[in-house]
């Protein structure tokens, strides 16, 4: 026979009211009830709890030395299933995010501060990373919740939101690209290009466009991370191609970006999970959050 919790909980509310009688109406069981399952937790451990006659009840010296064991046991399960309830409840745990970087440090953290005026209980786990990446750590489900580049292909993923990012030209103030009232590839085939990594998402959408156009894009330099292509633009290296969503795009005085006006300039900006998996109840609030907040305003810039 197995000690269980119920006979655990009886044997430290009899120790704390020192009586039978005062223990069952607090347990709210009826006396009988309470005698046999102290005795059966008396006959599974093999040891005498208490002393007891018509007058009193007190612990015997192996009882006073489980006594703190057994209360802490209570508390800790307590604990538990309050915290259980909480996380339940969506008023605390952990939400666990893989972003591309352009979105990690745009418009995200607005999103997580939002969230948690409403949900102070929680935490959040940000891995700022290529899309690629997003997608590896989704699969392994190393986090809840990604946000990636293009659209989702494959049954291992599911799409909870898309929206569209345009692209924008980057290029000091003074440039000539600034002048053209409608920015096209054949304008951006007549300057030096900074572009980002070739496997970025964004690099994949340049080279998509540009080879629709029946060009190739030929940078002048590369860069892996978009601060890095604005300050090669800053030094006078070229002009970038980013996404409108990106911070970077404002981050220095002396430059100016525009909208490309070609239809395939864009990416698809995308919120998946793991197909198949059921999100902790803060993180499947939290995705509902943000994408009431896509939906709502502008959650990428459009300059």
């Amino acid at each position: 026979m197995d000690v269980n919790l119920r006979q655990i909980r009886s044997f430290v509310v009899v120790a704390q009211a020192g009586s039978f009688t005062r223990a069952a109406e607090l347990l709210h069981l009826a006396q009988p009830t309470l005698t046999v399952q102290i005795r059966r937790l008396e006959e599974t451990l093999e040891v005498k709890l208490f002393d007891r006659n018509t007058r009193s009840v007190e612990l015997t010296r192996v009882g006073r030395e489980l006594l703190p064991v057994f209360q802490r046991m209570i508390r800790d399960l307590d604990a538990v299933v309050v915290d259980t309830r909480d996380i339940a409840a969506k008023r605390r745990g952990i939400v666990r995010i893989a972003a591309l970087p352009s979105v990690a440090a745009g418009a995200l953290p607005e999103a997580i501060k939002s969230f948690r005026e409403l949900q102070p209980g929680t935490s959040f786990v940000l891995k700022d990373v290529i899309a690629n990446r997003v997608l590896d750590l989704v699969r392994s489900e190393e986090v809840d919740l990604g946000i990636m580049g293009g659209s989702v292909t494959g049954h291992d993923v599911d799409a909870l939101l898309e929206v569209r990012d345009r692209m924008h030209v980057v290029f000091p103030a003074k440039h000539p690209i600034g002048g053209i009232r409608k920015v096209t590839i054949d304008d951006l085939m007549k300057y030096p290009l900074v572009l980002m990594d070739p496997a970025t998402s964004v690099r994949a959408v340049v080279d998509s466009a540009f080879l629709t156009a029946g060009h190739i894009a030929q940078p002048t330099c590369e860069a892996t991370y978009m601060m890095t292509a604005i300050a090669m633009v800053r030094a006078g290296l070229g002009i970038t191609i980013l996404p409108g969503s990106a911070r970077e795009i404002g981050a220095e005085p002396d430059l100016r970006s525009r909208q490309i006006d070609v239809a395939d300039f864009s990416r698809a900006i995308t919120i998946i999970k793991k197909a198949g998996r059921t999100l902790p109840p803060i993180s499947e609030a939290f995705g509902d959050h943000l994408a009431k907040s896509i939906g709502a305003q502008p959650l990428f810039a459009r300059r």
